[in-house]
């Protein structure tokens, strides 16, 4: 019998060893199923198909044509007036036709433009990745923080009920008053509602977390020791310097702005002239009353100009420059704001390090004079009083929430400071 017991709990803990979601697993299922990072990644295939579009500009178009019809003459009169002899045809023709644009000033632009979209679009890409992985990182650690706080006020109200049945107890004796007991109840009571929502927020964590990773049986298979530290920014300027090669709000606007020209030298190319070159080959069958057949080759060049449309032209080309000085002034408040949520997130980062450190020491504290006070309270000395316990038990639970939110906060920031400087990524983080 034991042997069974010892064999079932082994498999027991195996099956939870082999479903619990590490760190980076988690991450790796979002990074290849969240839905908006796979619509993001069809951009790529669409920036790949237009520059494929703007490429065929260079090349030759082919049309093959072919038409039959049949022709009832009713009347057909010679110019003497006389009648002439009626012949009815049935003409078939088939054709082809090359042509080759020769000058187009516009295709180069919109080629060079296609190019820029094909690159806007993965640093698009890249910001979405950025955004979906710390999305990641905050379901992850949101789950695992409410689920530390739904174990804290499940505890403080284990406590608080049996502080209540020996308050009653003691009252019984006579070595407190009803006062004491009143107190203790209420404490009970808000620890019951304090745990409700404690409860409310770990289910609203589960969903949050289905939503952006993906469905998780029991928050107790997260892994907190699984959370990798990160290589990070060496200072301030590091991290400066690293977000103005990588950031993809930066290259995004940067890429637009490069765009914005191209459409620019495209509105000015509407003003400039255009040659084709076609030849086209054509035979026909059963031509008319006088001839069956007819082969024709003909070579046409077609230069075409256009000198006025009503001043569409130059409104577009007015509207193309307007465009580019605003994605200019864009860029320019982009390198600002790029600096200062860089400085930002650097400056939280190191501020929420001093801040755990803090709060470990604040619950290392609380403990100790939680266990110290309960103490001399059990033991019936008269020492403490009910107040004194009830308040070093709501100091110890909000000192433990503390460091719960502390440490997830620390974690954040790391991520945070990554993703300012362009650097949460699936590679950086080596998480395929």
């Amino acid at each position: 019998m034991k042997i069974f017991f010892s064999i079932f709990f082994l498999l027991f803990c195996f099956y939870n060893l082999a479903v619990a979601e590490s760190f980076k697993s988690a991450l790796k299922k979002a990074y290849e199923n969240n839905s908006e990072l796979n619509a993001e990644r069809e951009s790529i295939n669409i920036s790949k198909q237009e520059l494929n579009v703007s490429k065929s500009a260079y090349l030759p178009t082919i049309t093959v044509t072919g038409k039959k019809s049949e022709e009832n003459t009713e009347k057909l009169t010679k110019q003497s007036g006389g009648d002439a002899r009626l012949d009815d045809v049935d003409p078939t023709e088939q054709s082809i036709t090359i042509t080759q644009t020769l000058i187009d000033f516009g295709r180069k632009a919109e080629l060079e433009k296609s190019k820029i979209g094909l690159e806007l679009a993965k640093a698009k890409l890249l910001k979405k990745e950025q955004d979906i992985l710390y999305k990641s990182v905050e379901a992850y650690t949101g789950l695992i923080s409410a689920n530390e706080k739904f174990k804290f006020n499940q505890s403080n109200v284990n406590l608080l009920e049996r502080q209540v049945e020996t308050d009653r107890i003691r009252l019984e004796r006579g070595q407190i008053t009803l006062s004491d007991v009143a107190q203790s109840d209420s404490s009970f009571a808000e620890a019951q509602a304090k745990l409700i929502q404690s409860e409310n927020d770990l289910l609203i964590s589960v969903l949050n977390y289905k939503n952006v990773i993906g469905k998780i049986s029991d928050p107790e298979l997260l892994d907190k020791s699984s959370i990798i530290e990160v290589k990070l920014p060496t200072g301030l300027e590091n991290a400066i310097e690293l977000s103005k090669k990588n950031n993809p709000d930066l290259i995004i606007s940067k890429l637009e702005y490069e765009q914005s020209k191209k459409d620019t030298s495209n509105a000015k190319s509407d003003l400039a002239p255009t040659a084709n070159l076609s030849f086209d080959k054509s035979k026909t069958e059963d031509l008319n009353a006088t001839h069956d057949e007819r082969e024709k080759d003909v070579l046409t060049a077609t230069v075409t100009w256009p000198f006025y449309s009503g001043g569409k032209n130059i409104a577009s080309l007015k509207k193309s420059q307007s465009l580019e000085l605003q994605k200019s002034l864009l860029l320019d408040d982009m390198t600002k704001e790029n600096l200062t949520n860089v400085t930002s997130a650097w400056s939280n980062y190191q501020s929420n390090q001093s801040l755990l450190n803090s709060v470990k020491s604040q619950v290392d504290a609380a403990e100790i004079a939680s266990e110290g006070i309960q103490a001399e309270y059990n033991s019936g000395s008269n020492k403490r009083t009910t107040l004194e316990v009830i308040q070093s038990n709501s100091l110890l639970l909000d000192s433990q929430i503390s460091l719960s939110d502390s440490e997830r906060n620390f974690i954040l920031s790391q991520f945070n400071l990554l993703k300012s400087v362009g650097l949460l990524t699936s590679d950086y983080l080596k998480i395929r």
